[in-house]
């Protein structure tokens, strides 16, 4: 069994090193670039600038851009690799100078800082859950988990592709809810701490953990205990934070102006074409209109809540590890659809419960897993990542086919018959976005499709997950 992790491991470190060699983010498009660019420059100002400086706009540190907004374990991971790529060249991260700097050594590192991360939390942290989710699971359930976790196209496909770090965040949010599902609280709370500051969007996940951890602790049998565990939980939190987040805690001004940084309101509801219901409502209602910002992010807020409460109410009374996977996976999918500046990729939140659902409901959240991918195609197109992700999502499915043929099925032919239906459509979008160019007046015709038969999907599965949640019978 240990042989099988462990060429499954490299396996999947050879896909990411291939998609590695493929372009990245913004190449050869000045003069902002692309996220590439966005890594590379919060290297070079955390490297060059004190740490009060870091979120704060000034002639060294142009907010315009690509300004730092993320937190601040962010900054200090971009710190620590400016540190590296100062010490192999500093061209890499010189102040002014290196903006929009490209070479062949410089990819080379960048690829390689992903890659790292990979190896030293994002796949340790995937067979750690996968060890975490059931006792119950077999040697070939938990390989069939792992393979498909890590062969999985869209996390692939973004980071060692399009470019970011979302293997962290991910990585440390897979790992709190391996420590729910061990019952290792505490555990929980520092790391789902941690992928909080290191991205903002994990937000996504936030209910859930409050609503359990909440749960264990109303529902102690003794006043005391509960006073000692919320106490203890909280502590670690607050702790944590405060250590991160220190360098801007002295004073209220600097403490505004990174939560200014992560929260940008002014940005608007969504900036590219994003498979959740305000861009397609903004197809036939403009948005932009009829509604202030301030007025949009408010209505936000409230579908969001209103979308996601029930789940995590349920959660709180029944606390069990397929109700905990439902509700991460029923509120991420909440915030994609209805909360306020919503990006693509951020549907990785939402594909990270249902990778550790496959058990379960395999047909479903294969087809889940492969519409991410599909909703993500504008993205990839334009970083001419189209070909790698034909083929990494084929050879998914194909894993899946070759894992899941000979187990025990329960009845599939309606679900199965629907997955075609919907795969069909998606293959034929694909083709026609291609070949047939949009009309000069349309400009985004295509784009506004995948988005539009994305999000039809996505409310579906959201529907379909609340209802799991409210009768699914598995403890």
């Amino acid at each position: 069994m240990k042989s099988e992790i462990l060429a499954t491991a490299f396996l999947g470190l050879a896909v990411r090193s291939i998609i590695s060699l493929y372009p990245y983010s913004g190449l050869d498009s000045p003069p902002m670039h692309g996220d590439y660019e966005a890594q590379r420059h919060w290297q070079e100002v955390t490297v060059n600038l004190e740490v009060g400086e870091w979120y704060t706009n000034s002639s060294d540190n142009d907010l315009l851009y690509w300004g730092l907004d993320y937190p601040p374990l962010t900054a200090y991971h971009s710190y620590l690799v400016g540190r590296v790529a100062k010490s192999m060249d500093p061209r890499f991260v010189e102040l002014h100078q290196s903006r929009g700097f490209q070479s062949k050594e410089h990819k080379r590192f960048m690829r390689a800082t992903v890659v790292t991360a990979d190896v030293l939390i994002y796949l340790p942290a995937l067979l750690f859950l996968v060890y975490c989710i059931d006792k119950t699971f077999k040697s070939d359930d938990k390989l069939f988990l792992f393979t498909l976790t890590v062969a999985y196209p869209g996390q692939v496909l973004i980071d060692n592709g399009h470019f970011q770090y979302n293997n962290i965040s991910l990585g440390f949010a897979a790992v709190a809810v391996a420590a729910i599902l061990r019952r290792r609280f505490y555990m929980a709370s520092f790391f789902f701490a941690l992928a909080l500051n290191y991205k903002q969007m994990e937000l996504y996940h936030s209910l859930p953990f409050f609503a359990f951890l909440l749960g264990e602790c109303v529902y102690q049998k003794r006043f005391a205990s509960f006073v000692a565990k919320i106490s203890r939980i909280a502590a670690i939190v607050l702790a944590t934070f405060a250590i991160l987040w220190l360098p801007w805690l002295k004073s209220l001004q600097a403490t505004s102006q990174v939560l200014h940084r992560l929260f940008p309101v002014a940005r608007g509801v969504f900036e590219d074409k994003v498979a959740n219901v305000w861009c397609a409502v903004n197809v036939v209602w403009k948005l932009k209109k009829h509604l202030l910002n301030d007025q949009m992010a408010l209505v936000c807020i409230g579908c969001t809540l209103l979308a996601a409460l029930p789940t995590n109410v349920l959660l709180f009374r029944r606390r069990t590890k397929v109700a905990f996977l439902l509700a991460l996976f029923n509120t991420s999918l909440a915030f994609f659809l209805f909360s306020f500046q919503v990006h693509e990729k951020t549907i990785l939140l939402a594909a990270l419960p249902s990778l550790f659902l496959l058990k379960w409901w395999p047909y479903e959240m294969v087809l889940f897993l492969e519409v991410s991918v599909f909703s993500m195609l504008p993205l990839l197109s334009r970083d001419e990542l189209l070909v790698p992700a034909v083929v990494s999502t084929l050879t998914f499915h194909l894993l899946f086919k070759c894992f899941y043929l000979n187990a025990k099925q329960r009845d599939e032919f309606p679900v199965r018959y629907l997955a075609n239906i919907s795969s069909i459509l998606m293959t034929l979008i694909m083709g026609a976005s291609l070949t047939i160019p949009a009309p000069l007046r349309f400009p985004d015709l295509w784009p506004l499709v995948v988005s539009v038969i994305s999000c039809g999907h996505f409310v579906l599965f959201f529907l379909w997950g609340n209802f799991q949640q409210f009768t699914c019978k598995i403890s």
